[in-house]
């Protein structure tokens, strides 16, 4: 994947009242329309268009070689959402996704070279390094 593919920059969000998001354009344009939602790193969600996900799946899966190991990966893909990214640019953030990454209204949306991540405003303060506020924009 090069950087003209990539994922890049951060963006501020909010969910609706049924638990969409908008994607912003540069998001969704490099997405399409099909992804996978999961849980990821430090508790944040992970939005992965088709081809990464699946480099992603063959590294989990290649990594599962002991009890320990496959149950995490067992316990990982039964929290996978494939979804779809509707005509106005939205996916649904199913509720176990949100509780999981302590997501109620702002979302701040991070792209993250080969993937998108999804943190709660709270959380992302407590995990970057770039002062809260800097590099951020709120348009599409």
């Amino acid at each position: 994947m090069g950087p003209e593919n990539g994922f890049f920059g951060r963006y501020d969000h909010s969910l609706d009242a049924k638990g969409r998001l908008i994607l912003p354009v540069r998001i969704r344009n490099r997405l399409g329309s099909l992804c996978f939602l999961t849980p990821h790193l430090d508790g944040c969600l992970a939005i992965w268009p088709p081809e990464t996900f699946r480099a992603e799946v063959e590294l989990r899966h290649a990594s599962a070689i002991d009890s320990f190991a496959r149950a995490q990966v067992r316990e990982w893909s039964s929290a996978v959402d494939e979804t779809e990214v509707d005509p106005q640019g939205r996916i649904l953030v199913a509720a176990d996704l949100r509780a999981y990454a302590a997501l109620e209204r702002e979302v701040v949306i991070v792209g993250v070279i080969d993937h998108v991540e999804l943190w709660s405003p709270p959380m992302w303060n407590a995990t970057v390094l770039v002062p809260s506020g800097a590099g951020a924009t709120t348009g599409a």
